[in-house]
């Protein structure tokens, strides 16, 4: 061979290797950016060609495919619209997808590993491909109850139903909230006008308060403090100051009650009565004897900290923030400075208590269904932790029962007791000129846990500055425990 011909085959042969790099880059390297990219006109025509699978609860649809006439032959809808968006999120062709819509997407497409023998009996048969079909632990009745009445008074906020013996989400609402119908249209325009009502409504409306967004707990995260407390020698009756301020420690800031009173009749308060009167300065005090390892140990076991918890929608990480010294430990102690959970961990708090101090794993997909219904995977309760020793938990729900009788607002159910705690939290930029947030967290029945919700009303709701957890929360937790309690067909 000739020195040109082997010049030429050398050329034909770095041609080829650069042929096979580049379709390898293509194919390999990005094909999932160009299968993902929005403007990806084939890979939307295939998505939209079958029937994407069902989302339902107990019996009821809350989102489905209806053929339609143009080009993308289904068009998704949601028949309950907002009440549900949380939980169903949205399957639109500009703006992607959200909740199960994303986090179960490759059972509701037909992709998932589980639906393989459903695909090759459909590539067998020359049958169309089919989805699977996601049942969610939601209760509609619980969830619509919860959805109004979070709505009826314009409230801004979020509520979790769970149920604490299995850590089946019940319910999760957040408002306001937003129509996935209009996000689902094929219409542009259509689109473009939900997504701008939805945003003018509130820039936060498409955000799931309760798993992405996080708050200061207020005095909800003293039934912490009590869990560390209580394993440290600490008992109902022992006697905590009454004081209606204190300083700080090492500081010249001072700490006082929310009413700025005196906590009871004399200089000191037993804890079972400082939780049933949320005594602030009796809190920050035990938080400081306990110290921050203790405080922040126990927080952890209750789920904070935690960054891959899925539900299967991601969580945002609930965290206790900086404890540098004595003055951080106080005023944390008291669910403020940089304590921040989301309404999901402070629902999670109670159902651990409710269940004997078991912390189950909060899940919102009962089960997978095949394209003929038949259950091809169940959701199995799933013990996380021990958080708090039975005995504990015993305990705390007794001084829980004592600060229900002692929180005011409507909603008491006659016959069953409730275990409550409520809180009224500080936040913004000046604390003392802003509506705070409402918090109501409880379980009932108390002597049988069935159901452990929690309730966050933002900035006051419709009380403004005069608001507390019970005059404005713990209405709403009560309202959705008695759905919960009512019989079902």
């Amino acid at each position: 061979m000739n020195g040109a011909l082997r010049r030429v085959g050398v050329a034909m042969m770095a041609l080829m290797v650069i042929l096979l790099a580049s379709q390898t880059y293509v194919q390999v390297v990005k094909g999932a950016d160009y299968r993902d990219d929005p403007r990806n006109r084939r890979v939307q025509l295939a998505e939209y060609s079958q029937p994407r699978g069902q989302i339902s609860a107990d019996g009821q649809l809350l989102a489905s495919s209806s053929p339609t006439d143009d080009s993308f032959r289904y068009l998704r809808e949601y028949p309950n619209g907002p009440a549900f968006a949380p939980v169903t999120g949205y399957f639109s062709r500009s703006h992607g997808s959200s909740g199960l819509e994303r986090a179960a997407g490759p059972v509701l497409n037909g992709s998932d590993p589980r639906l393989l023998f459903h695909r090759l009996s459909d590539l067998l048969t020359g049958g169309t491909p089919t989805p699977g079909n996601v049942v969610t632990t939601i209760d509609p009745h619980v969830q619509q109850v919860a959805y109004d009445a979070m709505t009826r008074k314009g409230h801004t906020g979020a509520v979790v139903a769970i149920q604490p013996s299995t850590g089946a989400i019940l319910g999760m609402v957040s408002t306001p909230s937003f129509d996935p119908n209009p996000l689902a249209s094929h219409d542009a325009g259509v689109q473009k006008k939900g997504w701008s009502e939805a945003d003018a409504a509130d820039p936060r409306a498409l955000t799931n308060r309760a798993i992405d967004e996080t708050y200061p707990p207020g005095s909800t995260f003293k039934l912490v403090d009590l869990a560390a407390a209580l394993q440290d020698g600490v008992t109902p009756a022992t006697r905590l100051t009454a004081e209606s301020r204190i300083t700080l420690p090492g500081t010249s800031t001072t700490l006082e009650n929310y009413d700025g009173k005196q906590c009871g009749a004399s200089s000191t308060v037993s804890v079972a009565e400082a939780l049933a009167r949320s005594c602030n300065t009796a809190f920050a005090s035990l938080a400081g004897r306990l110290g921050a390892d203790r405080l922040r140990g126990q927080a952890e076991k209750f789920g904070f900290g935690q960054t891959d918890l899925q539900i299967p929608d991601p969580v945002v990480a609930s965290e206790v923030g900086s404890l540098p010294d004595a003055a951080a430990l106080a005023q944390s102690g008291i669910g403020q400075r940089d304590v921040r959970l989301t309404p999901l961990q402070n629902a999670e708090i109670v159902a651990t208590i409710a269940n004997g101090g078991k912390r189950m794993a909060p899940h919102l997909i009962k089960e997978v269904d095949g394209p003929d219904l038949s259950v091809i995977d169940r959701t199995e309760p799933q013990e996380l932790d021990q958080a708090i020793p039975p005995n504990v938990a015993g305990t705390l729900r007794d001084l829980m029962v004592g600060s229900e009788q002692r929180t005011t607002g409507h909603g008491s159910i006659p016959g069953v007791t409730i275990a409550s705690k409520t809180g009224t939290a500080e936040h913004g930029a000046d604390p003392k000129a802003t509506p705070p947030h409402t918090w109501y967290v409880a379980f009932a029945p108390a002597e049988n846990p069935v159901v452990a919700v929690a309730v966050i009303v933002e900035n006051g709701g419709d009380l403004g500055d005069a608001a507390t957890g019970g005059s404005v929360a713990s209405p709403i937790g009560r309202d959705v425990i008695a759905a919960a309690l009512q019989p079902h067909d």
